[in-house]
């Protein structure tokens, strides 16, 4: 098996009613009770949309230092992703279609490296 990140970062979303997003949400549920029922579905999440929750670890300088907000100042930022471990690239493919499908808009998809040693 295959870990797969299927995501999207916040700008890709687009704008929409109120009542657009609640329409999705069922939809998108739905799509994920698929993925658990396969057995494939290591883990899902959609990510607070106000960045001044966000905080950034940096230990660059040899001492880590929090500061409040992203690490960088940029127009795009993560929405949202699922994790998944399947057997093949198509079998990604399958679940970011079937996602896209239901939320609405784009995804994208990133194969994870394999561990040092297995998992």
């Amino acid at each position: 098996m295959t870990e797969y990140l299927i995501y999207f970062n916040q700008q890709w979303v687009g704008d929409h009613s109120e009542e657009w997003f609640r329409s999705r949400g069922p939809l998108a549920m739905g799509v994920l009770d698929e993925i658990r029922a396969a057995g494939e579905l290591l883990f899902a999440g959609g990510l607070e949309e106000d960045t001044a929750t966000a905080f950034s670890a940096d230990a660059t300088s040899g001492t880590v230092i929090f500061t409040d907000g992203p690490f960088s100042e940029t127009k795009e930022w993560l929405g949202g992703l699922t994790a998944v471990d399947v057997p093949d690239e198509a079998t990604a493919r399958k679940w970011a279609g079937r996602i896209a499908e239901a939320c609405g808009w784009p995804q994208e998809v990133r194969r994870f490296k394999p561990a040092p040693g297995g998992r």
